[in-house]
């Protein structure tokens, strides 16, 4: 169906993002990427709350940020549907369930132990994920590469993160650097007639769009004023309230401190501030050791919500251990670390977002986020691999004795479900959640 038949989307109401922004945080999985690409299918094209450009430009700057950027793309595109209090609502409600989650599985790591029943909802799950991924790769490349130069960029981004280990801030930075290079020595012809008239149809049906006009953009030093004092008094509070109640406020501060300064430097996501975490964590402050943070990290990963939830975890056995084996306090250092380790990045979305707002056509900053964009195709590629040799190849063989059929099996009929019909992309989680969960209790019977 061509976009020119799609009748314009009203705005959603408040109430009906809230249930969106809920129904994410339990069903956000597969990391940024996966998260990602579920908001791309649902929130442009199920819902049509917001063009596939309008997305794009989010995105890429969420990308340049530090911290979890799918959960503060959630955050951005909150805002622009319903102002601050939007912003709130789906970055909290992004976050909050995985806490909670994290929580009950925390608690019983140091009671009764490891969950397999969970593992077995799992053998179903991650398949799907992969496929999600794997779909999403192909529809943003379809829209964002559009000449030679972006293909090489994407090509040599998968490459850099691949097989060269090159961090992904440096790729970010090498793809604006080539960008810049590009339109001096190479400048690109003025848009066609023709293809100016494509954009603009490719917008049309959407909500909001590059053309839309958001309150509240722009720059005003008073409301940068209030949004800096605000942020100060957020990140004090909870320390005073330790300095008044608390025996040990030392271990607090420390633990605030140290997970506001591993939120401040998470660019890149979750992997390239976890070796950092865990040699401070567990070598130094000895909260946890190098096997349970290991296990963290595996309990980071079947949950849904940011990877950088796996921080809450350790401030969980910060607690715990520190307190002597307290689960009271194991709670509270949990809920304290997601408070200091998300808390950025709602500062960042909510002063910067009205500032970015006002550069979506400026032509300068548009190629050079262009060309990230295609630089974060040949990441998502990277996760793709990186997830589905993990998920068909468990042993670690890349062999056709090493390869796990069932899942191989599982990611094709997703790519199927999700693709040739058309299946809704939450209702299919779900069913592969079953379906691993049913091959889990049938096991032994088989």
């Amino acid at each position: 169906m061509s976009n020119t038949t799609l009748t314009p989307i009203p705005k959603p109401a408040f109430a009906e993002a809230l249930r969106f922004w809920l129904k994410l945080g339990f069903i956000s999985f597969g990391g940024p990427a996966g998260q990602i690409a579920i908001m791309h299918t649902v929130l442009v094209e199920e819902k049509r709350w917001i063009s596939d450009a309008k997305f794009l430009h989010a995105l890429n700057y969420c990308m340049l940020l530090p911290g979890p950027e799918a959960q503060q793309l959630a955050t951005y595109i909150g805002w622009l549907l319903h102002g601050t209090r939007g912003g709130l609502a789906a970055g909290l409600l992004f976050v909050l369930p995985s806490v909670f989650i994290l929580l009950l599985l925390s608690l019983l790591y140091v009671t009764v132990g490891t969950l397999p029943a969970l593992q077995g909802v799992f053998i179903g799950l991650k398949p799907a994920v992969v496929a999600i991924i794997i779909l999403a790769m192909v529809k943003i490349g379809q829209k964002s590469l559009l000449s030679l130069l972006h293909y090489a960029v994407a090509v040599a981004s998968f490459i850099g993160i691949f097989w060269l280990n090159v961090p992904f801030p440096l790729l970010i930075l090498g793809a604006a650097a080539v960008a810049l290079l590009a339109r001096r020595f190479f400048p690109v012809p003025t848009a066609t007639a023709a293809t100016q008239a494509r954009a603009a149809q490719a917008e049309e049906g959407y909500f909001l769009t590059t053309r839309s006009v958001v309150a509240g953009t722009g720059f005003s030093a008073a409301r940068l004023l209030r949004q800096v004092v605000a942020a100060g008094v957020l990140w004090g509070v909870p320390l005073a309230v330790f300095a008044a109640v608390s025996p040990d406020f030392d271990f607090w501060r420390g633990l605030s401190a140290f997970f506001t300064q591993a939120a401040l430097v998470t660019f890149g996501g979750a992997y390239a501030v976890l070796p950092y975490v865990a040699q401070v964590s567990v070598a130094k402050l000895h909260w946890l050791t190098q096997g349970q943070m290991l296990d963290g990290l595996a309990l980071g990963e079947t949950t849904p919500g940011p990877l950088i939830m796996v921080l809450a975890f350790v401030g969980f056995m910060g607690g715990y251990t520190h307190f002597g084996s307290s689960l009271a306090f194991g709670t509270l250092g949990l809920l304290t670390t997601t408070y200091y380790t998300f808390l950025p990045s709602f500062v960042f979305i909510l002063v910067g977002a009205p500032l970015i707002e006002r550069t979506q056509h400026n032509a300068c900053l548009k190629a050079v986020l262009g060309i990230i964009t295609a630089a974060v195709v040949g990441v998502v590629l990277n996760l793709a691999v990186y997830l589905g040799r993990a998920v068909l190849f468990p042993s670690g063989h890349l062999d056709a004795t090493g390869l796990h059929w069932p899942s191989l099996a599982w990611l094709l009929v997703s790519l199927v479900a999700l693709y040739r019909f058309k299946v809704n992309m939450i209702l299919w989680i779900g069913v592969s959640a079953g379906a691993g969960l049913l091959a889990y209790l049938l096991a032994p019977f088989v």
